[in-house]
């Protein structure tokens, strides 16, 4: 999409100005073509988004070589009329933005002159005639994504006062109706607020949404970026319809307030998009502590790539997976994206000639083609019993969402050793302790030795915002006192930044979040340690002996690369 025909050897006008100017070399040129090429992406997005040439540098370089001039689009005005006549299929694909009109024209935000593609997409849905305007790559993304929320929100409600029948999937609207209508016109203002309050959460971005009571008020707070924030503080009184509200959408008993209770919500937003949400409640002095956890779906579908892997850690994920049978362990505290890491695994194994089964505590996310089964300890569903069920329906991957005792560790280091993969769980520090942490549940080491393909921690970290990130001032001798060597401090690619905040990050200085990994696979050298009976230093060593990057040491390779600053990096990998 949007590229010249041009192969990944030959450079194109724009790369080949790039390097003419001393902005790229020729060989990072090329590899940033291909990357273009291979993904079908405009050029202009995967240079600004590989952080080697600054927006605002790379559009006049644009407008110098093919004679266009630039616009500033973050003063202007976008005409969403235009937007509304477009789908978004048609504005993701065209990577452009109708702006404004004149007469029978549509003026279209490019940031890649040579997109001409967004040009004829647009025409073809707007039956008008159109004409390019350049723009930095950045400001284009953010329209486009301001843009996509505007069809998303006309699309999931048609207007504000439909706010009211947004809620529930037609399944759960019958299993609750009785619920629902008790209090009649009363309910109407509670059921607009709640719709509204999780519509806005997954609008901006949020993980989580926080109700909670206390003695003389009430908050709620989405999580966004790992930082919680008070977004709003309803009357104190609501608060119990507030909680009896989210307790009937998500199919909870009304009557029991005096245990935990956990629950799913199905919002509709549109006829082909509806997001989950696992709901939990938990009795407080003053009332029911409600989160709601918002399960995306396409968070499994945005590929190997988005996940901040590094190149050979990708590699030794990819090899891992393409392995007919052995067991993959992702470890890391709550929230540290380990079964976003699983599910992308998953996606790429996910074809019609592989049998894919889950036990989960519950199914995060719907991954259609995949066999998902929710555990249910009271009922006698655990992890070890759906594992057997597992292994008499022909599998060939099998996913368990966490290994908590010896049954259920045996189970899987059996099945992977008759021909599945397996993958799974476990919460430790970092990848080393996983494999004490399996022997101290008391799975002999030999298993171990026998079965254990690739272990993965992780943690996640904040991006700093691309918009206002400036290089940081700090003195040398402490950069080596945090963990650079000398060699690195030199490399001209280094580029240390720190947050500085702007309207684009809601003056955080940060925006968005990526993961910091150690990807160890696990080789012969490590199953004769803890065969000889080594400890977590022994393999942390071999680890080290074979290249393998610690937490930390990632965690620094991206502050050097530009992608989160010092303090991102202390606060991820604290005592690691």
């Amino acid at each position: 999409m949007n590229q010249p025909t041009t192969t990944s050897g030959f450079l194109g006008g724009l790369a080949r100005r790039l390097v003419a100017d001393g902005l790229l070399s020729e060989s990072a040129a090329r590899e940033l073509q291909t990357k273009a090429i291979k993904e079908q992406r405009p050029f202009v997005a995967v240079v600004v988004e590989s952080t080697r040439v600054a927006a605002h540098e790379l559009a006049h370089v644009a407008s110098q070589e093919f004679g266009m001039p630039l616009l500033d689009l973050s003063v202007i005005d976008i005409d969403l009329a235009l937007i509304h006549g477009l789908s978004e299929k048609v504005l993701k694909k065209a990577h452009a933005v109708p702006i404004y009109a004149r007469g029978k024209k549509i003026f279209v935000a490019v940031s890649d002159p040579l997109n001409l593609q967004a040009l004829d997409e647009i025409k073809f849905a707007s039956g008008s005639q159109t004409e390019p305007v350049l723009v930095e790559e950045d400001k284009l993304a953010r329209a486009l994504e301001s843009a996509l929320r505007v069809l998303a929100q006309a699309d999931m409600s048609g207007g504000d006062a439909d706010l009211e029948n947004l809620e529930l999937s037609d399944t759960e609207a019958e299993a609750s109706g009785n619920d629902v209508g008790k209090d009649g016109a009363d309910d109407a203002p509670i059921v607009r607020y709640i719709n509204k309050v999780l519509v806005d959460a997954i609008n901006q971005g949020a993980s989580d949404v926080h109700f909670e009571p206390y003695e003389k008020t009430y908050r709620i707070r989405y999580r966004r970026d790992g930082e919680l924030k008070t977004i709003a503080q309803p009357p104190v009184g609501q608060g119990v319809r507030l909680a009896a509200r989210l307790k009937v959408m998500s199919r909870m008993d009304l009557a029991e307030k005096r245990v935990p209770q956990d629950g799913r919500i199905k919002l509709n937003l549109s006829r082909n998009k509806a997001i989950d949400f696992r709901v939990s409640t938990c009795p407080t002095l003053f009332g029911e502590k409600i989160c709601a956890r918002i399960l995306d779906a396409t968070q499994a579908q945005m590929g190997i790539d988005a996940l901040g892997y590094e190149p050979e850690q990708k590699a030794a994920y990819l090899k891992a997976l393409n392995q007919p049978q052995g067991m993959i362990l992702v470890t890391g505290p709550t929230g540290s994206g380990k079964t976003v890491s699983l599910y992308t695994g998953l996606n790429i194994l996910n074809t019609d000639d592989i049998n894919i089964s889950t036990a989960e505590d519950p199914a995060e996310i719907n991954l259609p083609g995949v066999n998902q089964v929710n555990v249910n300890p009271k009922q006698g569903l655990t992890f070890a019993a759906a594992l057997k069920a597992f292994l008499r329906q022909d599998p060939d991957v099998i996913m368990v969402g966490e290994i908590r005792d010896l049954e259920t560790a045996e189970i899987a280091i059996k099945a992977a050793q008759t021909g599945h993969l397996v993958m799974s769980t476990l919460h430790t520090n970092d990848a080393p302790q996983t494999i004490v942490r399996l022997m101290n549940m008391g799975v002999p080491a030999y298993n171990i030795a026998s079965t254990l393909s690739l272990v993965i921690a992780q943690r996640l970290a904040r991006k700093l915002c691309r918009v206002c990130k400036r290089p940081a001032q700090i003195p040398r001798p402490e950069l080596i006192r945090q963990g650079f060597t000398e060699a690195e401090l030199d490399d001209p690619d280094t580029q240390i930044m720190e947050a500085v905040g702007c309207d684009q990050c809601e003056n955080s200085g940060y925006k968005g979040r990526t993961g910091v990994y150690q990807v160890m696979p696990f080789s012969d050298a490590m199953g004769r340690i803890i065969m000889e009976d080594g400890n977590v230093r022994d393999i942390q060593d071999q680890a080290q002996a074979e290249g393998v990057a610690n937490l930390r040491q990632s965690a620094l390779r991206k502050v050097r690369s530009g992608a989160i600053d010092l303090l991102q990096a202390n606060a991820c990998t604290v005592g690691d």
